[in-house]
């Protein structure tokens, strides 16, 4: 039996119907924003890192404020430095705003905290500067941009020891803190594989505002430099009070130590404080960078940021940045295979530099030295892997 002229017209359409629908405009789902969720410290006592980390997170999104053809939705949440809040903060990201990946946190305390949560809901969390190996230790969906510990702790302890002439260390602990109390130890154990001898390991807890007793075994234990792997406002009052004890020492701290708060507690007191740092803030290392370079110093003359620039702000966008090159490659919004493609990443030209992370989450950093000089932080070195 022939088919009906309206039947064969209506197949007709029909099948033109499915023409356009697979090969037109995406559905609207296809260009809903991704959902990007960053965990930071905006109040509390490090808050001055989740600040500056956050202001590079913006200007990178400014310079990549799409992937894949669609927009990406920054969401901001305060984790107070503190372990539960930013436990707290990454399950509302997660849970209620659909948050693809969290970036952050900043410190490798509050890292540890959220890292269960994103495991868990299988999303990446790529930390800007949790620097404690514990981070990503067996962990599948945790990722940095910076170095890690024991190799920080290593080439501060070759820096102390070959270039400063250190023979006799002494330590001041933050013992509240993980990275503190990591840091400090793997300083240790390379300084004594070197040659040298650590003559004097007192403890501190964040908050602490005097140091005389630390500072008095320190003064009798004949140590020949001090060494101090803890944060900014603590580094800050121990040379400050070291130097009205009038105890003359080389001071040598770690990337905690990079935030202009570090010279506004202090003063004149650290000058020539030297740390080591994820980042040279003086000169480009590639065109992402020069373009962040420029973005942050118009945002200067705008007004709109006051500090120079840090490893914090850097390592902020290349987690930013970092993020999107995986979601790019992987060419979807997939929480299992964005991290195949962070776990892959390769030669990437972050603002920090080169960028390599391999399936254990870590990336590959040289590090940089930097000191305090006439109220500014100053080039010292780079020291490669």
């Amino acid at each position: 039996m022939p088919r009906c002229p309206a039947r064969i017209g209506l197949a007709i359409l029909a099948a033109a119907l499915g023409l356009v629908l697979a090969w037109g405009p995406a559905p609207a789902a296809d260009k809903a924003p991704v959902v990007v969720g960053a965990v930071l410290p905006m109040t509390g006592a490090v808050a001055a890192y989740g600040q500056m980390a956050w202001n590079g997170v913006k200007l990178a999104h400014q310079m990549r404020p799409t992937v894949n053809g669609r927009p990406v939705k920054l969401v901001l949440a305060d984790n107070k430095s503190d372990n539960v809040e930013a436990a707290n903060a990454a399950s509302r990201l997660i849970k209620k705003e659909g948050a693809l990946a969290i970036l952050g946190p900043a410190t490798s305390g509050r890292a540890l905290a959220v890292v269960p949560l994103c495991e868990a809901a299988k999303r990446p969390m790529i930390s800007p500067s949790a620097t404690n190996p514990l981070v990503t230790q067996g962990k599948r969906y945790a990722f940095r941009v910076c170095f890690i510990d024991p190799f920080q702790g290593a080439k501060a302890a070759e820096f102390a020891y070959q270039t400063l002439g250190a023979r006799k260390a002494a330590l001041i602990i933050d013992v509240a803190q993980d990275y503190c109390v990591g840091l400090g130890g793997f300083f240790m154990k390379a300084f004594k594989k070197l040659g040298g001898k650590v003559v004097a390991v007192t403890k501190c807890a964040t908050g602490d505002q005097d140091f005389s007793a630390q500072l008095g075994t320190v003064m009798s234990s004949g140590a020949d430099l001090l060494y101090l792997p803890n944060y900014y406002t603590e580094d800050a009052l121990v040379a400050r009070q070291a130097k009205e004890l009038g105890l003359e020492l080389p001071i040598l701290s770690g990337d905690g130590a990079h935030a202009p708060e570090l010279i506004k507690i202090g003063g004149r007191s650290v000058e020539g404080l030297m740390f080591t740092a994820l980042f040279n803030p003086v000169k480009p290392a590639n065109p992402t960078a020069a373009k962040f370079f420029e973005l942050y110093a118009r945002a200067r003359q705008k007004g709109e940021l006051g500090e120079d620039m840090t490893a914090f702000h850097a390592l902020g966008a290349d987690t930013y940045l970092v993020l999107l090159n995986a979601v790019k490659r992987s060419r979807t919004s997939n929480g299992p295979n964005v991290r195949a493609a962070l776990a892959a990443t390769k030669d990437f030209p972050g603002v920090s530099g080169t960028i390599n992370i391999g399936p254990d989450g870590n990336a590959v950093k040289s590090v940089t030295v930097l000191k305090v000089q006439d109220g500014r932080f100053a080039y010292v070195t780079t020291m490669n892997p």
